[in-house]
């Protein structure tokens, strides 16, 4: 029994595409909604949670419609193919609109030009405001009109150009003050935005279930960590492209904190769709579906579904005895309803500690640690590449609890070190800090996913795919909007403390799951006789 890679390959396209997107739009939009509307941390987090609150009830309800969906295409493909075309169309005009917003904001968008900075002044001299850091300040307390004017982005230390820190701390909220009350007095460009803020992610919540859906449909239950692993490399690399193209139009630079994202969303959208491409032309659904149960009648994996679902059904009952009244479904046993409560418990506390990180860090970076996000993103996502497959291989020996139960502990040792760190803090310490993230969150994702489809049965993977990703997404719901007033109210430095908070509630939940790992495969008939003669 080996997994056919090529193959799995070609399915993780969709998931390359769907990450490709999410990357673009943690990294971007937290940015555009401060900058360029003026919005706190908490409003900016009510933003970035409207993606989770429809995915609370969109992603359960299309895994389970793409399960009862039947064309020429397949089950899953219809939802990939036109989901994806819509929401390409409305990333591409969000940058539109991000454009019409830079035009309204006007002059104040100039970085480092005097004019602007005494415009900034002039209007916020007496107001107060707050720092990154969440003190208060009255710029004329501070600094006198010719001071304020002098302050640039960019500061030369030890031959160095960096970040000025007098700039992200003082300028950035005054600036964003101004364009806050612009903002306020013209409120289309926001609505707009907004509404086709809604539409993409309508678009991406209608094919997420079903593309990730289509791997356990593709593949035999005893194979699905490794083939995950696989899926979840194939999202990583859609989501180091988007950081690598970040690098070449450095969105993480003070200088570009206003810079228009036409180019950068038009080469992602680019990228979707080129993705999509390969997908259309190389997954045949219908026939890989019926390939894999050939090979699951041929290793009798059938046939131990069907026994579980009579002893859990109790051999009194009718619908036990004879499973075609409703093929292929079961109902779960009540040790197997208590393990999926707590795994689903784990998914919600874990996503909300790393979420709130994945979420805020492009302004964090920025403005506290000074530093290029996307480069330490792009070591997280390395990291995480370079372990997929050895971390499906683990776990297919040590299980997939014991293998997420130490992703959890590396992944709150990561953040919980992060929590200390600053401007002035080495360099080479975050990333390391960040590629333990990376492996961590593999060792995570890699397991907790096909730990949730194990307890079903074949004809319930999207709905069991929409519970997983109910549980994520209400976690994401919740978290960027209390992570946001916190930051608000305590300062920035509180994120990683944070993080570190419900990722450490995240071990408690998992050590009371006690159903989802893999079962050894029987091998029967001539497979069996081979291992005797190995022997």
């Amino acid at each position: 029994m080996k997994l056919n890679y090529k193959r799995t390959v070609c399915v993780g396209f969709a998931f390359f595409l769907i990450c490709a997107f999410w990357q673009a739009y943690d990294n971007t939009i937290p940015l555009i909604l401060t900058n360029k509307f003026g919005m706190s941390q908490t409003v900016s987090g009510v933003i970035m949670a409207l993606d989770n609150i429809l995915a609370l009830f969109m992603l359960p309800l299309f895994g389970a419609l793409s399960d009862r969906t039947k064309t020429r295409m397949g089950r899953r493909t219809p939802y990939i193919l036109f989901g994806t075309v819509v929401a390409v169309a409305a990333f591409v005009g969000l940058s539109v609109v991000d454009g019409m917003q830079l035009k309204q904001i006007g002059d104040i968008a100039k970085i480092d030009d005097p004019a602007a900075l005494e415009a900034i002044y002039d209007e916020t001299a007496q107001q107060e405001l707050l720092t990154p850091d969440g003190e208060t300040f009255i710029p004329s307390h501070v600094f006198s009109k010719e001071e304020f004017t002098a302050i640039r982005s960019m500061t030369v230390e030890e031959e160095k150009a960096v970040t000025n820190p007098a700039y992200t701390k003082y300028v950035v909220p005054s600036r964003n003050a101004v364009i806050r009350r612009i903002s306020s007095e013209n409120r289309g460009t926001l609505v707009i935005f907004i509404a086709l803020l809604l539409i993409a992610l309508i678009s991406m919540a209608t094919f997420r279930s079903p593309a990730v859906a289509l791997m356990p449909d593709v593949t035999m239950k005893p194979l699905r960590s490794k083939a995950n692993a696989v899926i979840n490399l194939m999202g990583s690399a859609g989501g180091i492209l988007v950081l690598v193209l970040g690098m070449v139009f450095a969105t993480s630079a003070v200088r570009n904190s206003m810079m228009s994202y036409m180019t950068y969303f038009c080469v992602i959208a680019g990228v979707m769709l080129a993705a999509l491409l390969i997908f259309m032309l190389t997954v045949r659904e219908p026939q890989f579906v019926k390939e894999m149960e050939e090979q699951s009648r041929r290793f009798g994996l059938d046939e131990e579904e069907n026994e579980d679902a009579a002893a859990e059904s109790g051999s009194g009952n009718a619908d036990a005895k004879n499973p075609a009244k409703e093929p292929g479904r079961a109902k779960l046993s009540a040790g197997q309803k208590r393990s999926m409560a707590f795994i689903l418990a784990s998914i919600v506390l874990w996503f909300a500690g790393y979420n709130a990180v994945t979420s805020k860090y492009s302004v964090y970076a920025s403005t506290i640690l000074h530093k290029d996000y996307n480069l330490t993103l792009i070591i997280a996502q390395a990291a995480a590449i370079v372990s997929y497959l050895p971390v499906g291989m683990i776990a297919s020996k040590a299980g997939r609890k014991k293998t997420i139960l130490a992703g959890v502990v590396m992944l709150a040792a990561a953040f919980g070190t992060a929590a200390f760190m600053r401007a002035d803090s080495p360099t080479m310490l975050m990333n390391a800090m960040f590629a333990l993230a990376g492996i961590a969150w593999a060792t995570i994702n890699v397991n907790s996913f096909p730990m949730v489809v194990e307890m079903c049965s074949g004809a319930d993977v999207g709905r069991y795919t929409g519970y997983y990703y109910t549980a994520s997404m209400a976690a994401q719901v919740m978290t960027p909007i209390f992570s946001g007033f916190l930051m608000d109210k305590l300062g920035m430095t509180v994120l990683f403390p944070y993080a570190v908070l419900f990722v450490a509630a995240a071990f408690v939940t998992m050590l009371f799951v006690k159903h989802g790992d893999s079962r050894p495969i029987v091998k029967k008939g001539l497979e069996a006789l081979e291992d005797m003669d190995a022997d």
